[in-house]
C-alpha cells in the first residue's frame, strides 16, 4: 500500500499524526521573508537554505482522547549585524520543538498557559513553512556579535584626547572648604 503524501504547506496535522507521517526538505531562505529580512543589509539570502523535518505522532491514552503531536526540527545559517562592530556575523540557528494539538483556539490557549508543553489548535491546513519560520525567528540571538570582531572597535575614550592640565598660572584659586567654619567652632569649644 502506497504511503499517503502530505503537503507541508497545507498539512492536515491530525491525519499526519494518525498515519505516523514524516516529511523533510529544504526551502530557500528568501521563501521565509520575515527571517530573510532580519539579515544584515549586505547579506544576500540567495543560495542559503533552511533544512527542516517533521514527524507526526498519535499518543493513545487510557480512558482519554488520543493526543496529536508534531515533532519539528529546523536549521539555517543567517547573517546578522554584530552589535559591537556593526559588521556581518554568521549565526547558525537550530530548533527542535514538539507541539501538542488540541481542538479550538480557546482550548489551545487555556492549555498552553497551564502546561509546560507547546499547545496549538488543530487545523486541517497548517503551513509548516510558516511554523518553521516562527521558530527560527524565536531562535535568533537578542544581541548578535562576533566572538572577536574582525575590525577594531571604535572606543569613545580613545577618540577623545585627554584634556590637558591647566598651567600653574591658569589654575583656579583654591576654594575655601565649606566645613572650615565648623572645624573652627569645634576647635574653639575644645580649647575652652
Amino acid at each position: 500500500m502506497k504511503a499517503k503524501e502530505f503537503n507541508p504547506l497545507r498539512l492536515d496535522v491530525q491525519v499526519f499524526a494518525r498515519e505516523g507521517g514524516a516529511l523533510q526538505g529544504q526551502w530557500p531562505l528568501e521563501e521565509l521573508p520575515r527571517l530573510a529580512s532580519s539579515q544584515h543589509e549586505e547579506a544576500a539570502p540567495a543560495g542559503r537554505q533552511v533544512a527542516w523535518s517533521a514527524e507526526g505522532e498519535r499518543v493513545e491514552r487510557l480512558g482519554a482522547e488520543a493526543q496529536t503531536w508534531l515533532h519539528l526540527k529546523a536549521r539555517a545559517t543567517v547573517v546578522l549585524e554584530c552589535q559591537r562592530c556593526l559588521q556581518p556575523v554568521e549565526e547558525a540557528l537550530e530548533v527542535e520543538r514538539s507541539f501538542r494539538f488540541v481542538h479550538g483556539e480557546a482550548e489551545a490557549e487555556a492549555q498552553d498557559n497551564d502546561s509546560e508543553e507547546d499547545v496549538l489548535a488543530l487545523t486541517r491546513a497548517l503551513d509548516l513553512r510558516e511554523l518553521v519560520e516562527d521558530e527560527l525567528i524565536l531562535a535568533l540571538p537578542i544581541v548578535p556579535r562576533h566572538d572577536a570582531c574582525p575590525v577594531p572597535l571604535p572606543m569613545a575614550a580613545e577618540d577623545d584626547p585627554e584634556p590637558e592640565a591647566p598651567a600653574e598660572s591658569e589654575a583656579r584659586p583654591e576654594q575655601p572648604n565649606p566645613f572650615a567654619v565648623l572645624a573652627q567652632l569645634k576647635k574653639g569649644r575644645s580649647s575652652s
